[in-house]
């Protein structure tokens, strides 16, 4: 796990959908699971939803507060 994705979990933005604008940390769980079972897209994107679905499916989201800007 790159420390780096981790801070980009609790900046960057989901760009499109139902929750376009919300950050990717704070996307709900049935979200990320529908994600898991249909396809993560392509690229980062992709790749920053599938590390979030293992943060949140694993109870390990509050790894990401102290990273949250204050």
């Amino acid at each position: 796990m790159n420390p780096e994705h981790l801070k980009l979990l609790v900046t960057r933005v989901m760009p499109y959908g139902k929750y376009k604008g919300r950050l990717i940390a704070d996307l709900p769980g049935h979200y990320l699971n529908w994600f898991a079972r249909e396809g993560f897209p392509r690229g980062e994107l992709g790749s920053l939803l599938a590390l979030m679905h293992e943060l949140d499916h694993n109870g390990l989201k509050p790894l990401l507060d102290p990273l949250r800007e204050k």
